[in-house]
């Protein structure tokens, strides 16, 4: 059996974060995001991944290169143009075989039972399976109607709360029988969403809704990704994790360095060769990357900073992220859920995020 990882998009809901970094390589937990997906899907036996790629392609693979694991056999499946996602699994018909396809849309962390799936599409004989999870509100994203016994019989894309019968939506995890892509155009874009799963259901092939409570969440903007990290962190969600856990859920990685004075509130996640100076601190809900420095008295919380940034004296960082290799000067204050770019230099006293209230007087 086959998985696809249909990773090409631009991830333009989380930019500043994906202009230099395909969003599959953006870090969640200090990790390459797409390599959650990989470990997940390898953990049940499928070691052939075919991933689909468009956005910068090239170093996708090269990261993954890098990162291969043995066992793991990966397949790249590169869009020249946008495909949408039916199309862009077409675009890999090369490598199927006869058996059915796990199919991921590639900015879905979850933890779901990929047994359980594979075998309610065996037993209902189904040409598509979908995965569907419940939430409060479906108006973003594609609600999903089936009847008793699990027959998807209708498909409603972002509905307005007046079309809201149900709160069961297309989680973006599928297993399809590889006969189904016979007549989806190659070459050309199509969806899932709004041409296949439609023609299916018209030509009364058997669909079928899988409803699951693992966890699930769409890390595609800055306050979801933000999300998926409290859910890490706080242990909702089962990722394998760098660094050793040297007290309850706070992990360090090799080579960082605290002072006596430093201290370090769970949960929170230190990547390797970090610098902590006197009299900082960790509030919780904190992940650094990589050789990431803070410097004395600076105070972080809820904050993401990736790999490769220095933070000055006297920082106070709360609710934001922190692109690769930013110099955040002495005195800065970022809050309010601001997202810095990549090689940002934020000057000395700066306050970015703060919300400010002014009392005037007549």
């Amino acid at each position: 059996m086959k998985a696809i990882i249909i990773a090409g998009g631009f991830g333009t809901r989380l930019r500043p974060l994906t202009y230099n970094t395909p969003k599959a390589m953006v870090p969640v937990a200090n990790i390459p995001f797409i390599l959650h997906q990989i470990e997940l899907i390898a953990s049940y036996g499928i070691k052939d991944i075919i991933l689909n790629l468009h956005y910068l392609s090239m170093s996708v693979k090269s990261i993954l290169e890098k990162e291969r694991r043995p066992g793991i056999r990966l397949y790249y499946s590169i869009e020249e143009i946008p495909l949408g996602t039916a199309g862009a699994v077409k675009n890999a018909q090369e490598y199927f075989d006869e058996d059915p396809l796990l199919i991921f849309n590639g900015d879905i962390l979850t933890d779901l039972n990929l047994k359980e799936l594979l075998s309610f599409h065996k037993a209902k004989k189904a040409q598509a399976t979908l995965t569907l999870t419940k939430v409060e509100d479906p108006t973003t994203y594609g609600l999903v109607i089936t009847d008793k016994k699990k027959v998807v019989k209708e498909f409603i894309e972002k509905p307005s709360w007046e079309r809201v019968t149900a709160n069961t939506i297309n989680a973006g995890i599928y297993v399809i029988e590889p006969r189904v892509f016979r007549e989806v155009p190659f070459g050309i874009e199509y969806s899932f969403e709004r041409e296949l799963f439609p023609k299916l259901l018209k030509e009364g092939q058997p669909v079928y809704g899988f409803e699951s409570d693992a966890y699930w969440i769409d890390i595609g903007s800055p306050q979801k990704y933000m999300q998926a990290h409290r859910a890490i962190l706080q242990g909702e969600v089962t990722v394998k994790l760098r660094g050793k856990e040297q007290r309850k859920r706070v992990w360090m990685g090799a080579g960082s360095k605290t002072t006596k004075s430093t201290k370090i509130f769970s949960p929170a996640i230190v990547g390797k060769g970090c610098d902590l100076k006197a009299d900082s601190k960790l509030n919780g809900f904190t992940v650094l990357g990589d050789h990431v420095s803070v410097g004395e008295g600076s105070i972080l919380a809820n904050s993401i900073v990736l790999s490769g940034t220095r933070i000055g004296k006297d920082a106070n960082l709360s609710d934001c992220i922190i692109g690769f290799n930013c110099r955040i000067e002495d005195q800065v204050v970022i809050s309010g859920g601001a997202v810095i770019a990549d090689g940002t230099v934020i000057k000395k006293g700066s306050r970015i995020g703060i919300e400010f209230q002014t009392n005037s007087r007549r």
